[in-house]
């Protein structure tokens, strides 16, 4: 057992890792799709110029908006730093005193939720639109998160991330069973689609007739719309870390020691470059989905996931 200080200490540090992470991962990314297209392409570290570049920026507001416009952008951002503090990223620690993996499923509806609503209270036809699209689309997704989470938890016997990650990790034998697989199908396509990703929307596009998540943050400008932007980003890390240490805990620290330490950083941030590679090659061989096709990616993804909690559970 971990003392409070270390605790502490540890999950604060994991905490900023993520979201100093977070701009590099999309970074990799979009330069991993570039050279598969054949073109140069921009730096891995342009994403925290854009970044520096919003926080610099005035903003513009509708007249039309009300308080929930003004407020989305920090509950986002709240949504995503409690989200950051209960994943265990090289050393098995987190805030488990915040909550279980329910309470993620709920902070990510939450912020799916208020964003939403934003989009909705400008008036604008976009964002009517986008959130329309967002609602169909999160009925599955959100179903299959927790269905995915429970499968791990259920063979760690923990619902909490840093005791899964310590469950799967002692026990190899739980890697090798067949709901691990399906689950993990599941959740990367879950992942997908929570993230605003190929297939189901184009995280680049303005055009009417494809976008979805864009459309949900058209009307953000300046300082909000990098606090969106950076919620978003670190939301998707967030997603990327739960695949690699809870499915595949390989070098997770287990104890307080520099050693432990260097080689679980080393093995958490190997595993998220080869995710994201992952998302992009996924990214690269696909087009955008039809939209009234993506209910039934987002059904395999559920069948997937229920499967496996039944084979689980047996």
């Amino acid at each position: 057992m971990m003392d409070t200080t270390n605790q502490l200490i540890f999950g604060s540090i994991q905490a900023v890792l993520l979201f100093i992470l977070a701009p590099i991962i999309i970074g990799i990314i979009r330069k991993t799709k570039a050279i598969l297209q054949s073109r140069r392409g921009a730096s891995v570290i342009q994403p925290y110029y854009e970044l520096a570049k919003l926080f610099n920026k005035g903003q513009v507001v509708s007249n039309q908006a009300s308080w929930i416009f003004k407020v989305t952008p920090f509950v986002s951002m709240t949504c995503t730093i409690v989200a950051t503090t209960m994943i265990p990223v090289f050393i098995d620690i987190s805030f488990d005193f915040l909550g279980n993996f329910l309470v993620f499923v709920y902070l990510m509806a939450m912020f799916r939720f208020f964003m939403t609503l934003s989009a909705l209270d400008t008036g604008s036809s976009f964002g009517g639109m986008g959130s329309s699209r967002e609602v169909m689309i999160s009925a599955i997704l959100e179903p299959t998160v927790f269905l995915c989470l429970l499968v791990v938890s259920i063979m760690a016997k923990s619902s909490y991330f840093s005791g899964i990650a310590e469950g799967i990790q002692s026990q190899l034998s739980t890697l090798l069973h067949p709901s691990m697989y399906m689950a993990f199908l599941a959740f990367f396509i879950v992942m997908l689609g929570e993230n605003a990703r190929y297939p189901f929307d184009n995280p680049t596009t303005h055009l009417e007739l494809t976008m979805v998540h864009e459309a949900m943050i058209l009307e953000y400008s300046g300082k909000a719309l990098g606090m969106m932007e950076c919620a978003s980003w670190t939301k998707l890390t967030c997603f990327l870390a739960l695949l690699a240490n809870l499915f595949f805990p390989f070098g997770i620290a287990t104890v307080v020691s520099w050693d432990a330490i260097v080689i679980g950083l080393l093995a958490f941030i190997g595993k998220m470059i080869a995710l994201a590679i992952a998302v992009a090659l996924v990214e690269s061989s696909m087009s955008k989905f039809r939209l009234f096709k993506l209910p039934f990616i987002v059904s395999i993804s559920f069948t997937l996931a229920f499967l496996a909690a039944i084979v689980a559970i047996i």
